[in-house]
C-alpha cells in the first residue's frame, strides 16, 4: 500500500502542472499514467495536427507561388513519410519533455498502468494499491465510433490512427463536419488527396452562426473539397479495397466511394473503466463526470479536470481547470468554471477564432445588441498577403456596452481574437477597444474600426 496526500490520474494538460503545484507545496503526490505523457494535445491532438497543418500550408503556398510572382519549375511533390516523420519528431520531443519534468518533481512518484477505484480513497494500478487523501481524475477522452450501419464492418480511421499514415490516401471521406474533421479534410486535400466531407446536419460547424458556417464551406470548396451536408442514414460497406459511404442528401449522388474513411463525429470521456461506481462518483448520460463550479465531483475529495468533466474540450480549458483547482486549494483564491469565457479556434486555413456568444445565442438571450462586420477584402493586411477569404464581426450589449461575442475568420484570426477576448475578461466597455491604437498593418487594427460602425443586431 502506497499512501499519498494527492493522487492524480492522467498526465494530460491539467495533471502535470497540478502535480508540480501540489509537490511544491510540500504534499506527497502520485501521478498515474497508463500510456503516453502529455495527453491528447501532445500525442494525438494540437501538436501533431497543427504540425501537419503547417506542412499542408507550405504545400498550398508553393502551389500558389506564381500568384506572388514566384515561379517554381519542378512539379510539386509531397513526401508523406517525411511529413509524418516531422510530426513524430515534434510531438515526441514534447512528450519526452513532459515526462522528464514530471519524473523530476520532488515529492512526486510516477506509476505506469491503468488505475481503477477499489474504494473512494483507494485505487489499484497493476499489483499496487495507491491510497490518496485527495484524488484528481484527468483521464481525457477518445474518438466516438458511431453506431452507423456497417461502421464496424469496414476499415476506418480516427483522429488517432490517421496520424500513423505515411502514404497519401487516394480519396479520403471524412464523416463529420466539425473541427477535427475539417482540419484533416483541408490538410489532406493540400497534400494531394481527393477529399469528401459528409455531415448529417444541414451546415458545417453548426454551433457557429450561419454566416460563419457558409464561409467555412466556401473556403473548403474553393480548394476542391466536396461537401455533402444534410446526409441522413449514413452507412458503410466494403467494395474490394474501397469503402462505400451511403448517404441520403438533398442533392448529389446517394453514395461516395473512398479509399480511406475518417470518423470524426465527436469524442467520449475515458471514464467507463475507472470503477467510478466503487467510489460513488456520479456521471451524466454521456459518461462525463459531474462537477461543481470548482470541479469537485459528487464525492467531496475527488475532482475531475480536463476533457472528462464535460466542461470544456480544449487544451486551454484543461489547463484552466488546473488553475481553478490550484487557486481554490492552495491560493485561497475562489476561481470558478463559470468565470470562463467560451473561446476556441478552428485551424483550417485561414483559421476561425471565436470568443463569447454567437449572434444566435445573443438573440435567444433577449438582449438589445449592436453588431459590426468587415470582410477581409477590406482589411489591408489580408489583401497584401493575398488571403482575403473571411470576415470579422463583433457583437456588443447595447445597454451595458460590454462585448458579448466575436468571430474572426481570416489570416491570423486565432491571434487577433485575443484583442477582443482580453477586453471581455477585463469587463471593460467596448469603447476601450474602440479607442485603442493598434499597429498598422495588422488584421486586428480593423477591430476598433468595426466597433465604430455598428448597427442594431437584426
Amino acid at each position: 500500500m502506497h499512501r499519498f496526500d494527492a493522487v492524480i490520474v492522467g498526465a494530460g494538460q491539467a495533471g502535470p502542472p497540478l502535480a508540480a503545484r501540489l509537490s511544491t507545496a510540500g504534499q506527497k503526490v502520485a501521478l498515474i499514467e497508463r500510456h503516453l505523457f502529455g495527453g491528447t494535445c501532445v500525442n494525438t491532438g494540437c501538436i501533431p495536427t497543427k504540425t501537419l497543418v503547417a506542412s499542408a500550408k507550405v504545400a498550398e503556398t508553393a502551389r500558389r507561388a506564381s500568384d506572388y510572382g514566384i515561379e517554381i519549375s519542378a512539379p510539386l511533390r509531397v513526401d508523406m513519410a517525411r511529413v509524418k516523420a516531422r510530426k513524430d519528431r515534434i510531438s515526441g520531443a514534447s512528450r519526452e519533455g513532459v515526462e522528464r519534468w514530471v519524473r523530476g518533481l520532488p515529492g512526486c512518484t510516477v506509476f505506469k498502468g491503468h488505475a481503477r477505484f477499489e474504494t473512494p480513497h483507494r485505487m489499484i494500478v497493476g499489483d499496487q494499491l495507491i491510497e490518496g487523501e485527495r484524488i484528481f481524475l484527468n483521464v481525457g477522452g477518445r474518438a466516438v465510433v458511431p453506431d452507423m450501419p456497417g461502421a464496424h464492418d469496414v476499415p476506418y480511421l480516427t483522429n488517432t490512427s490517421i496520424l500513423e499514415l505515411d502514404t497519401l490516401p487516394r480519396h479520403l471521406v471524412v464523416v463529420g463536419g466539425s473541427y477535427v474533421g475539417l482540419e484533416f479534410a483541408q490538410m489532406y486535400r493540400r497534400f494531394g488527396a481527393q477529399v469528401t466531407v459528409v455531415e448529417r446536419r444541414p451546415r458545417l460547424v453548426d454551433r457557429e452562426d450561419p454566416d460563419v458556417s457558409a464561409c467555412v464551406r466556401e473556403i473548403l470548396e474553393a480548394e476542391g473539397i466536396a461537401v455533402r451536408t444534410a446526409a441522413e442514414c449514413i452507412r458503410f460497406r466494403r467494395q474490394q479495397e474501397d469503402v462505400v459511404v451511403g448517404l441520403d442528401c438533398m442533392s448529389g449522388p446517394p453514395e461516395v466511394t473512398g479509399s480511406h474513411v475518417l470518423l470524426a463525429v465527436g469524442r467520449r470521456p475515458n471514464t467507463d473503466d475507472l470503477g467510478l461506481d466503487h467510489a460513488g462518483v456520479e456521471t451524466d448520460a454521456r459518461g462525463f463526470i459531474k462537477v461543481d463550479d470548482e470541479l469537485r465531483s459528487s464525492v467531496s475529495h475527488i475532482w475531475a479536470i480536463g476533457d472528462c468533466n464535460g466542461r470544456g474540450a480544449f487544451t486551454h480549458t484543461s489547463y484552466n481547470d488546473f488553475e481553478i483547482v490550484a487557486a481554490n486549494l492552495l491560493d485561497h483564491d475562489p476561481r470558478r468554471v463559470t468565470d470562463r469565457i467560451t473561446a476556441y479556434a478552428l485551424y483550417i486555413d485561414p483559421p476561425l477564432g471565436r470568443a463569447g456568444m454567437t449572434d444566435e445565442e445573443v438573440r435567444r438571450s433577449g438582449r438589445r445588441a449592436l453588431t459590426g462586420l468587415r470582410p477581409m477584402t477590406r482589411v489591408g493586411r489580408a489583401v497584401e498577403k493575398g488571403e482575403t477569404q473571411g470576415f470579422m464581426k463583433v457583437t456588443v450589449d447595447a445597454d451595458t456596452h460590454k462585448i458579448l461575442g466575436a468571430a474572426i475568420i481570416g489570416p491570423g484570426a486565432d491571434e487577433a481574437i485575443h484583442c477582443v477576448l482580453d477586453v471581455m475578461y477585463a469587463q471593460a466597455p467596448y469603447q476601450t477597444l474602440q479607442r485603442a491604437v493598434h499597429i498598422h498593418p495588422t488584421v486586428s487594427e480593423l477591430i476598433p474600426t468595426i466597433l465604430g460602425e455598428m448597427r442594431p443586431l437584426a
